[in-house]
């Protein structure tokens, strides 16, 4: 594990660093509320990952006339210059930082605890917007190697960085609503797509010469864009001093919930089995959910085709059939984000209720009877309940990303939760790379068995509800952690020193962030909500296109 430098402040009182996380602690007129905008700010920008498909068939159309490389292999890609980038080749950057997520998220979970998130947001701003700034001239180059180097590693990182930095703060904030608060931010990451992609889309038109979309000038613009406004949000950041809590509150103490007031270190967290068992839970249900993502729109067309039109399975469609049917399942695809964007905050405020392990049950049994439905449904033609079975299968795989650091805050305490959750998010890392590769092997294998298309799914569907079942036992049998692994009051203490907190500013914690929400509320809310609310406008224009 790399170890990063602690940054003491020097003697003398001199005043720490913009960056430090002295500088973040809230004071008597800060209001809480403000935490989720400054959180959505930098998930709605990195969730642009969900968005990145919109890239790859523009990145295979860049040098006219060049024939495609779709002769070599894909490291002599990486450095070709003369022929056009294979689809499948270009693909591969969604992988990477997707794998860079997982693992900048559990190398440096720990230092952010202790830089605090202002820090961590604002290098995760340099990463993600200068990622794509690389990426893009890697695009004018004609170098995939620095590409990748760009959008999928220095990318990855700041993916990382950004997903796990507001989730301790917005935990310490919202004890009282645990699951509401992280909800708020990782919806963003759901829907950044939602208005990513259509400005991207815009983008790449305004940017073209002739028949080469301008894909290098859209990364380099978006990645300016989004520095900014992520590190806007880094500098919106304040964090409450230890001891604050909200008004009239009081923690809860029935350990049949599962919530313990005791808080466990970081290297010990993942020496534990719940560590694990949370682990597998995340992992299957990700796995699960990404494999309807990457077949939806495929699967369809596939197993509806010419239904969709009310024809025959059997009649031969038009080239005006196939574009009105493609036209549908791209409003799925607009349905799909919506929901899992949506199903976000739904389902971890939800949790606040149910309790987290209630929750899960709740998805990997649903999610079960769900995944076993859609074949019937499919050779029934029911479309329209196929959508819905979809919708909500796609919302609770949201709701798992949105409700698991609550979760783990539950289990673990939250003094360190930031940091346990970026090491669980290598769960992640590998359902971002084995779930593709599973669902595209086995529909293969299919294929090659001479399946027909409209059953290929058939078997992929009943596999997914079979990873469902092994995250529904890890889930069951997730326990509070064994007091032997709490830290002790003087490890606690040793913990929140190297946090830099001075004395009294933690003597002063019950008269911190009692301010009025205000204009700067408003403003803050509105500057992060009308861009949501136009992205999901532009996603259910695209799903009128179903019905």
């Amino acid at each position: 594990m790399t170890v990063v430098p602690e940054v003491v402040p020097a003697s003398g009182g001199s005043t720490p660093g913009l960056l430090a996380r002295e500088r973040t602690i809230a004071g008597p007129r800060f209001n809480r509320w403000l935490v989720p905008p400054a959180a959505l700010a930098i998930h709605l920008c990195i969730g642009m990952a969900y968005g990145f498909s919109v890239f790859w068939l523009p990145m295979s159309k860049l040098v006219p006339g060049a024939p495609s490389c779709e002769n070599l292999g894909f490291f002599a890609q990486l450095f070709a210059t003369s022929c056009n980038w294979t689809v499948p080749a270009v693909t591969h950057i969604f992988e990477t930082f997707i794998a860079m997520l997982g693992i900048s998220a559990a190398i440096w979970g720990g230092w952010l605890e202790r830089a605090g998130p202002r820090k961590a947001g604002f290098i995760a701003a340099l990463c993600w917007g200068g990622g794509l700034v690389v990426g893009g001239i890697g695009v004018s180059m004609h170098q995939l190697w620095l590409t990748f180097l760009g959008c999928g590693v220095i990318g990855g990182v700041g993916q990382g960085l950004g997903y796990i930095t507001p989730v301790s703060t917005l935990i310490k904030w919202f004890p009282d609503r645990r699951g509401l608060a992280t909800g708020f931010a990782i919806m963003g990451y759901g829907g950044g797509a939602m208005i990513g992609a259509p400005i991207a889309v815009a983008l790449m038109a305004h940017f073209a010469h002739g028949d080469v979309p301008g894909v290098s000038s859209t990364l380099i613009t978006m990645g300016v864009l989004y520095y900014i406004v992520m590190a806007l949000g880094a500098f919106g950041f304040r964090v409450p001093p230890n001891g604050w809590k909200p008004l009239g509150w009081n923690a809860p103490t029935a350990s049949s919930k599962l919530i313990t007031q005791n808080h466990v270190h970081l290297n010990e967290a993942w020496k534990t089995p719940q560590f694990w068992l949370i682990w597998i839970v995340l992992c299957m249900n990700v796995t699960a959910g990404i494999g309807v993502i990457s077949m939806a729109s495929p699967m369809f067309q596939d197993v509806f085709g010419g239904r969709l039109l009310g024809l025959s399975p059997d009649v031969t469609l038009t080239v005006a059939q196939k574009a009105a049917i493609a036209a549908s399942a791209a409003g799925l695809v607009g349905l799909i984000s919506l929901f899992n964007s949506l199903g976000r905050i739904f389902w971890a405020s939800s949790s606040d209720y149910l309790g987290r392990k209630v929750t899960y049950f709740v998805f990997f049994v649903l999610g079960i009877a769900l995944y076993c439905t859609l074949p019937t449904l499919g050779h029934l033609g029911l479309a329209a309940m196929f959508v819905i079975a979809v919708c909500v299968i796609l919302s609770m795989y949201g709701g798992g990303f949105a409700t698991v650091p609550a979760y783990l805050a539950d289990i673990f305490g939250t003094q360190m939760v930031g940091a346990i959750h970026g090491r669980l998010l290598t769960a992640w890392s590998v359902a971002g790379v084995a779930g593709p590769f599973l669902i595209a092997a086995v529909r293969q294998a299919q294929l090659d068995a001479g399946v027909a298309k409209s059953l290929v799914y058939d078997r992929t569907l009943y596999i997914l509800a079979g990873l469902l079942f092994i995250g529904l036992v890890a889930n069951l049998l997730v326990k509070p952690v064994k007091e032997a692994h709490h830290m002790t009051p003087e490890e606690l203490a040793r913990e929140r020193a190297l946090q830099h907190e001075a004395p009294q500013v933690t003597a002063n914690a019950a008269d911190a962030a009692r301010g009025s929400f205000g204009v700067v509320g408003v403003v803050a809310w509105a500057l992060v909500g009308i861009p949501f609310l136009i992205g999901v406008w532009i996603a259910l224009s695209k799903a009128a296109a179903l019905f």
